[in-house]
């Protein structure tokens, strides 16, 4: 298995963003997290910003917490679920989610809810195509 910490690439359009994916593990599960992290590569103005997409696990929302596949988020009672680590479940989330970065242009690092960004991508796949 390889370095899940890494830093990841991804390109969309001419722009080049890297993410990570971070679990915090507490004894208590209620505490534990999952974040995606996104950041440009460089920006026009060579200022570099942060979205986080925070999991937290809550009524009807699971995170992965060594029970099952690394980085998964489940929403029950349906059982939806996306993987973290993968790609394109990262360009969704980022299609769906990048425009809060416009929202607040003068916040650095953004830290948001990932819920409603996961319940867009699942509910209608097709809509965060449209941000881009």
């Amino acid at each position: 298995m390889g370095n899940d910490r890494r830093v990841r690439h991804l390109v969309v359009d001419e722009a080049v963003w890297c993410w990570t994916v971070r679990q915090r593990v507490k004894p208590d599960y209620a505490d534990c997290r999952l974040t995606l992290s996104l950041f440009p590569e460089v920006t026009a103005q060579g200022v570099r910003r942060r979205l986080a997409l925070v999991f937290a696990p809550g009524p009807d929302r699971i995170v992965s917490n060594s029970h099952f596949e690394a980085g998964t988020v489940v929403r029950l009672p349906d059982r939806a679920w996306l993987n973290l680590y993968e790609p394109g479940t990262v360009r969704r989330l980022l299609d769906a989610a990048a425009p809060a970065l416009d929202t607040r242009p003068s916040v650095q690092n953004l830290k948001v809810n990932g819920w409603p960004y996961f319940a867009e991508v699942v509910d209608c796949p097709n809509a965060a195509k449209s941000h881009t």
